[in-house]
C-alpha cells in the first residue's frame, strides 16, 4: 500500500501512520475497499436550504400565485359582489411585484451558506477504533536508515575581543582638546 499523501510505499497493510508524512492509514483500505466511498457516508439529498435559496422560492411562488388570486379575485370581487374593478387591478399589482421584490430582497441581503445542523456530528468517529487495538505496530515508525547529521559543537567565543564603547572613544578625544593637557 502506498501512502496517498506523499506515495511512501508501506511496510505492511496493517500500518496505522506513514512513516514519511505521519499521514493516519487506517481508513485507506476501506476507502479502496469501497472505491473511495466513506462507509459513513450519506448523500446530501436532504440538507438544508440557505436563506437565499428560501427567500428565492417564496418569491417564485408568491409571483406565481398571482396566476390564481387574481382569477379567483375577480370572480369574487367583481362578479359576486359587484365591487371596483380595480381590487383586481391591485391584487396582480401586488402579488407580482410583491414576488419580484422578495426574489431581490434574497439575492441582494440574505446569506447563501445553509445554517449547520445542531443535530448533525462534526466528527464521525472512525470505522476501526483506534486506541483499543494493540498490535506490533504500535509504537512509533522505525528510525529512518540515513540518520539526521549530528550537530556541530558550539563554537568557543571567549577569544573574541569586545570593542570599546562609543562613549569611551568621544571621552578621549575631548581629553586631548583641553587647554591645561597641551
Amino acid at each position: 500500500m502506498y501512502c496517498p499523501k506523499c506515495g511512501q510505499l508501506q511496510i505492511s497493510e496493517e500500518v496505522r501512520f506513514c512513516s514519511r508524512c505521519g499521514f493516519l492509514l487506517e481508513a485507506v483500505p476501506s476507502l479502496l475497499a469501497t472505491n473511495g466511498i466513506s462507509p459513513n457516508y450519506t448523500p446530501p439529498a436532504n440538507r438544508p436550504l440557505s436563506a437565499r435559496s428560501k427567500g428565492v422560492r417564496q418569491g417564485a411562488m408568491l409571483m406565481l400565485s398571482t396566476l390564481f388570486i387574481v382569477p379567483v379575485t375577480a370572480i369574487f370581487f367583481v362578479g359576486v359582489l359587484d365591487g371596483p374593478e380595480e381590487i383586481v387591478a391591485l391584487a396582480a399589482v401586488f402579488c407580482f411585484v410583491g414576488g419580484l421584490l422578495r426574489m431581490l430582497y434574497a439575492l441582494m441581503f440574505e446569506n447563501s451558506y445553509p445554517e449547520p445542523d445542531a443535530t448533525a456530528a462534526p466528527y464521525s468517529a472512525p470505522a476501526v477504533p483506534q486506541f483499543e487495538r494493540m498490535g506490533r505496530n504500535a509504537g512509533l515508525p522505525p528510525a529512518p536508515a540515513n540518520a539526521a547529521p549530528s550537530w556541530r559543537p558550539q563554537p568557543n567565543t571567549a577569544e573574541l575581543v569586545h570593542r570599546p564603547s562609543v562613549t569611551e572613544n568621544t571621552t578621549r578625544l575631548l581629553d586631548k582638546d583641553e587647554p591645561g593637557s597641551r
